[in-house]
């Protein structure tokens, strides 16, 4: 019985640029923007200002990429604070693909 995987560094990393780029087209703003913004940047706060529509084509764009329907693991939706919590939280649930 083999144990399974724990995501690398470099898988999270991965998934935060693809979540940036995600956000980035959810909030309509410049990837490049979003791409330099701090991990810790929240996600409805000013410098991103997601909208909750915004936020639910983020979510669902997210289950499509990842296999991970954070509405539903995620109840209280903590994982939506910010760009890292978010990156962690699609990190330790996504699907292969």
């Amino acid at each position: 019985m083999t144990d399974a995987p724990t995501p690398s560094s470099t898988d999270r990393s991965a998934v935060e640029r693809e979540l940036r780029s995600m956000i980035a087209e959810a909030a309509r703003l410049d990837a490049a923007v979003v791409a330099g913004l701090p991990a810790d940047t929240d996600l409805f706060g000013p410098r991103i200002g997601l909208t909750s529509l915004a936020g639910v084509t983020l979510l669902g764009a997210v289950d499509a990429r990842f296999g991970v329907d954070v509405a539903a693991l995620d109840l209280s939706l903590d994982s939506l604070q910010s760009i890292a919590t978010l990156a962690d939280f699609v990190t330790a649930h996504r699907s292969v693909r």
